[in-house]
């Protein structure tokens, strides 16, 4: 009885501190136990007051209703500010599929077909080579691609990109050397990634990369706007996502979120927040340049939970979605072994258009619905989308690297759908 109160009086807080912005039902009327459903902020209450996470913000949606709207800990550990629902988080890799929608309104308008060779579109990369071993001098044996990258191998992380930060091989030391994504724009980012070979074979591999960055130049190429000012003008004002961008305004940055890192016997220690934060930068990384709130990226995951449509505005028509969702990956390159960190690509869990998915849940031991797709930041922000059943959920952390943290984003799956009593 006690939990249950518990529980109960945790969902009236957060329907009082939401009655402005965000309706908060009881999670009965969707189809949950309240009692199951408070072991989600349970948990997330014990990795604070372990010293894993100085804070986390934690939503669920179903039927494009929120029933569990939380924050737990602190904004800032050295200020011992709180965390709060409105608090403004540094979101990394979960950029990537709102640039991916953004390709996808670009592919609606027919600028763009997954069967186009990149260079159709980017001519600097007509004359890219493929790393094929080395020399005994040291020097990189390059090669012709057997076919030229496509589209659809760029939006799937096929087309034979690295990242540089995440393999060993000569072609990520050169990355790591060069670091195109810290050129001063896009195009110059371009440029250089035109000079580089790529990693592997096209089509051959799945491999983490640059590829959203260089769909964020296709954006601004396809569309005859910064990547900036069109993802602002079709995605976040349509939406109403009014605390997302480029960039934190001054009069923002009360409510920005401090970056830790961890280690075992130190603990949480705060990064360095980045100098120019308030600027919009010269090159906007479609890849992990946004920063956004837990409310904001909800209404972000709501449009596509809703095939493209949300309170009324349609981003995306419905089969547009489905093919971004969809697994995108051969047979062969799900047994292939891929992946990095806990994102492990293997039968059962494939990779659509910048974002993961699904294929099989039960095949990797997980009680998510059949095409729950997904993905998340380096910074620990994370998002899935249950289609199955119509359920949304949104995490917020500022943790950088996943050392001595439970696996936070299968946990979350696990205590949303265990508290699911009527799918």
């Amino acid at each position: 009885m006690k939990t249950l109160l518990s529980g109960l009086v945790l969902w009236l807080i957060a329907t009082c501190a939401l009655a402005a912005q965000i309706e908060v039902v009881h999670p009965s009327r969707l189809g949950f136990d309240a009692q199951r459903l408070n072991r989600l902020p349970e948990a997330m209450h014990a990795m604070v007051d372990r010293g894993e996470l100085s804070g986390v913000v934690t939503l669920v949606a179903r039927d494009r209703r929120v029933v569990h709207f939380q924050a737990y800990g602190k904004q800032d550990l050295e200020s011992g500010q709180a965390m709060s629902l409105d608090t403004i988080f540094r979101i990394y890799s979960m950029t990537k599929p709102i640039t991916g929608v953004a390709m996808m309104i670009l592919y609606e308008q027919g600028k763009w077909h997954p069967n186009d060779p990149i260079a159709r579109h980017i001519p600097e990369f007509a004359d890219l080579k493929v790393y094929a071993g080395q020399n005994p001098d040291g020097s990189l044996i390059l090669e012709d691609p057997a076919h030229p990258p496509t589209m659809g191998e760029l939006m799937s992380h096929t087309a034979g990109f690295t990242y540089g930060v995440f393999g060993n091989t000569p072609v990520d030391a050169l990355y790591r050397q060069d670091n195109p994504l810290g050129k001063p724009d896009l195009q110059a980012f371009i440029e250089r990634m035109a000079e580089l070979p790529l990693l592997y074979q096209p089509g051959t591999r799945w491999v983490y990369s640059v590829s959203v960055d260089i769909q964020g130049y296709l954006v601004e190429k396809l569309s005859g706007q910064s990547l900036p000012e069109f993802l602002a003008d079709n995605i976040f004002r349509p939406l109403g996502m009014s605390d997302t961008g480029f960039s934190v305004p001054e009069g923002k940055l009360r409510r920005l979120a401090t970056v830790y890192g961890y280690d075992p016997a130190a603990g949480l220690t705060p990064r360095p927040r980045d100098p120019n934060v308030s600027e919009v930068p010269g090159l906007a990384s479609g890849g992990g340049g946004l920063y956004s709130t837990a409310a904001d990226y909800y209404r972000f995951a709501q449009m596509l939970a809703g095939h493209g449509e949300m309170d009324e505005t349609r981003i995306l028509a419905p089969a547009t979605v489905d093919l971004m969702r969809a697994n995108h990956l051969s047979d062969a390159l799900l047994d292939g072994g891929f992946g990095f960190e806990r994102q492990r690509i293997r039968p059962g869990f494939g990779f659509g258009y910048d974002v993961a998915v699904f294929t099989d849940p039960h095949a990797v031991g997980s009680v998510t619905g059949q095409g729950t797709f997904l993905w998340y930041g380096i910074g620990g922000t994370w998002f899935w989308i249950d289609p199955t059943n119509d359920v949304v959920f949104i995490g917020m952390i500022q943790r950088m690297g996943a050392r001595g943290l439970p696996n936070i984003q299968a946990l979350s799956r696990q205590l949303v759908h265990q508290a699911l009593v009527t799918p």
